[in-house]
């Protein structure tokens, strides 16, 4: 180490259990952080800071100024701007003695494997359930830990999975306690159900801490083990997580279907088209599926009925009208004309494409 790393790992030098022995471990460790939104803001914060040598940020998302609320990586000026370009810059800047690798893309099935293999420990800080079982069954066909973590409005979840076992066996992975994916609809998202801003703050630093004392090889890491976290009432619990010896995870076959983006059963509209439908005047209803705080922000003018209440309102839409159905980028509608195309009653749905951000840029653009 430089006379500047023994000066800025200074305090886990004196630690006893960690010394320089597990700095040094630190150094060699290899770690992929998925996602660098909520929870790999503190994440990739304090994995730089700690002194991992070798970080990969897998994102494909730009920095939008909803982030903001909990992804402290980020400023104001860096909305539009490519969050896994901007944390390697932040992180670079926290800590110039370690490597950062981006993959400005979305894990599939046919990346996975080539991603994650120059990596020791792989950090799941994804928000959605596809890519979740992905890193999961890549981690066990890969033999990689998988340090996990999830939050949901104000509650939070830390687990390490496929941690390795003295006999030389793998503990228990996400299959073990969730063996099957939802149905896409079941579980709202963020943007749906809400999220306390210093949740992910709170749960990403437990997560960060996890994969410091997995790759330093100190304490006892929460394998086998799966913590919770409810900051509404501050209560905490930490369940142990048997494993199921029928599991058996063999190939990514299984997940095909489910991670696949399925082809649109339904018509839509670019925002460039749906002004022209505007410039002539095309008689139509416009629904907008978002939260209220969101149509606050900013409208089209359109209806607001919010997708998680849309169901019981659906006989206030109007069934003899092409009806345009619009959220913040294309998910939230597609799923609210899904559930108006089962009632069967109406004329023909459209899906604003790209949603009010796209009609957004359009706008701004003229």
């Amino acid at each position: 180490m430089t006379k500047e790393e023994l000066q800025r790992y200074a305090r886990h030098f004196v630690l006893p259990e960690f010394g320089r022995v597990g700095q040094e471990r630190l150094q060699k460790a290899k770690v992929l952080v998925v996602g660098a939104g909520g929870l790999g803001s503190p994440l990739l914060l304090y994995l730089a800071a700690a002194g991992i040598g070798h970080i990969g940020i897998v994102d494909d998302d730009v920095v939008d100024i909803s982030n903001l609320q909990r992804q402290v990586l980020y400023t104001t000026q860096d909305v539009g701007r490519s969050k896994a370009r901007i944390a390697r810059e932040r992180i670079l800047a926290l800590n110039p003695h370690i490597r950062v690798e981006v993959y400005e893309r979305r894990l599939d099935i046919d990346n996975v494997m080539d991603i994650i293999a120059p990596y020791d420990i792989v950090a799941d800080g994804t928000d959605n359930f596809p890519t979740r079982y992905l890193v999961n069954d890549a981690c066990v066909l890969a033999g990689k830990i998988n340090v996990y973590a999830s939050i949901f409005r104000f509650e939070g979840q830390v687990s390490v999975f496929n941690y390795p076992n003295p006999d030389g066996s793998r503990g228990v992975n996400y299959r073990d306690l969730f063996p099957e994916p939802p149905d896409p609809d079941a579980v709202p998202n963020c943007a749906e159900g809400g999220v306390l801003g210093v949740l992910p703050g709170i749960i990403g630093s437990l997560q960060a801490n996890e994969v410091i004392k997995v790759a330093a090889g100190v304490g006892q890491p929460l394998a086998g083990r799966l913590f919770m976290m409810d900051t509404a009432s501050f209560e905490t619990r930490t369940l142990k997580i048997p494993k199921n010896p029928m599991l058996k995870i063999e190939s990514l076959e299984a997940l095909a279907q489910y991670c696949a983006v399925p082809e649109p059963s339904f018509l839509s509209l670019t925002a460039k088209e749906y002004a022209n439908w505007r410039k002539n005047r095309k008689e139509h209803f416009l629904l907008d599926v978002r939260q209220p705080y969101e149509y606050e922000a900013h409208d089209m003018g359109g209806r607001l009925i919010p997708l998680g209440v849309l169901a019981q309102k659906i006989d206030e839409l109007p069934t003899d009208q092409d009806i345009v159905v619009h959220c913040r980028v294309g998910g939230r509608s597609a799923q609210a004309i899904e559930l108006l195309k089962k009632d069967g009653r109406f004329k023909a749905l459209y899906n604003l494409e790209g949603g009010i951000l796209a009609w957004e840029k359009l706008t701004d653009h003229d």
